[in-house]
């Protein structure tokens, strides 16, 4: 429950730092720098991560499954707002605010408890967990440079100004 606020909270103060310092590239690296579905994934992904560390201590211990149960709640996240777009955009035809800020609260529900039901199972280690970590490094590694970088495709598109990165 913590985590879900936590997540939540951080990832609508993250909407607006980028813009706050200045567009600094650093904050932009965590940051959307516009306004495409590629750069708001951010909101849930970087607060997430650091939902991980915060956790990893006191739970390392107690848990054997930590990083693959929150590298597959945070892939749930991340899947789950593309999907939820562009399945009511195609429907509806345009972007709707409410239902956009409604999907981001139901993917971190979803992918919260879905790492909560994989932390009670408690079966998975050694191997996995270090392929859920270095799955979790490499989209970090993937925000970054997309940020900087991003293909020419719609998911990276600002959808205001249709330009692509910051």
């Amino acid at each position: 429950m913590i985590g879900t606020i936590l997540i939540i909270f951080l990832g609508s103060a993250l909407h607006f730092t980028y813009a706050l310092s200045g567009n600094n590239p650093a904050v932009g690296s965590i940051s959307p720098v516009n306004e495409s579905v590629w750069e708001h994934l951010k909101m849930v992904f970087w607060p997430s991560l650091f939902w991980i560390l915060i956790t990893m201590f006191p739970l390392r211990r107690a848990v054997s499954n930590l990083f693959s149960a929150k590298a597959i709640g945070t892939f749930v996240m991340v899947i789950t707002i593309p999907a939820v777009f562009y399945s009511y955009t195609a429907l509806v035809g345009e972007s709707i605010l409410a239902i956009d800020i409604a999907t981001f609260i139901f993917a971190v529900i979803i992918g919260q408890f879905v790492s909560y039901k994989l932390f009670k199972k408690n079966a998975i280690g050694g191997s996995t967990e270090r392929i859920a970590l270095i799955a979790l490094l490499l989209l970090a590694l993937v925000f970054v440079v997309f940020t900087f970088y991003p293909p020419h495709l719609p998911i990276f598109q600002d959808s205001i100004t249709g330009h692509y990165g910051g």
